[in-house]
């Protein structure tokens, strides 16, 4: 996926979750915040960051945060890019060639699961996060506690039984990760939750991103150890 109108700033403040202070060529701006996560180990002050200009009457700030430099790696933390990185993918990958329907946005249940594919014999289901937070080489989901995430995992789980076959893809947002692991610390609950999905059957897998300061796509296949 390729961005337009990009530019290099300096991250300054967060006053909520969806705003940040930032310099760009040396004047001060508001920029929105595509990413409701915490980001609190890349969002710091003086941080090197990535920004979109968007030209929009109705919108109250021009520009959108885009990408974040943690030291030498870029990571994109635009929230709405991963299911766009894992469509791009799906039509180059081996993975799922027999299928001939992809459908965004499926609802199911009481939950909206980002992809229903089919083929005359399967029915797949798939749900895509997005990956921001990293330590110490290890890829980590989620950076703050969702219960929405798990909501997802048990429809998931009742859709096995349904005959559906089922998939979390974790897209993550840099690259040259060890492996990827649930953040038990942050949400314990999400970590069993994967688990027993795991066990239940739910496949779940890792890609990483190639990230530039205005493009992102999946790369490779990331271990995953929960």
């Amino acid at each position: 996926m390729k961005y337009k109108d990009i530019k290099p700033a300096k991250f300054l403040s967060r006053p909520n979750r969806f705003i940040a202070h930032i310099e760009v060529e040396g004047r001060p701006e508001i920029c929105h915040v595509k990413n409701t996560g915490m980001c609190r180990e890349l969002l710091i002050p003086g941080a090197d960051i990535v920004i979109q200009e968007v030209k929009h009457p109705k919108r109250k700030t021009q520009y959108d945060l885009i990408a974040v430099y943690k030291g030498p790696r870029i990571i994109n933390i635009d929230s709405q890019v991963p299911n766009k990185v894992f469509h791009e993918w799906l039509r180059k990958s081996d993975l799922f060639q027999d299928l001939n329907l992809i459908k965004p946005e499926f609802k199911y249940g009481s939950s909206r699961l980002d992809f229903y594919m089919a083929s005359e014999s399967r029915k797949v289901l798939v749900e895509v996060k997005g990956v921001t937070l990293e330590e110490k080489g290890v890829a980590l989901f989620p950076d703050a506690p969702t219960e929405r995430g798990i909501k997802h995992l048990n429809h998931l789980c009742q859709a096995l039984e349904q005959g559906f076959e089922a998939y979390l893809f974790f897209i993550i947002q840099m690259r040259d990760v060890l492996y990827f692991a649930p953040n038990h610390k942050t949400h314990p609950a999400f970590g069993e939750a994967l688990i027993k999905a795991q066990q239940q059957g739910v496949k779940i897998m890792a890609l990483d991103c190639l990230v530039e300061a205005d493009s992102i796509k999946a790369r490779k296949w990331v271990e995953v150890i929960l």
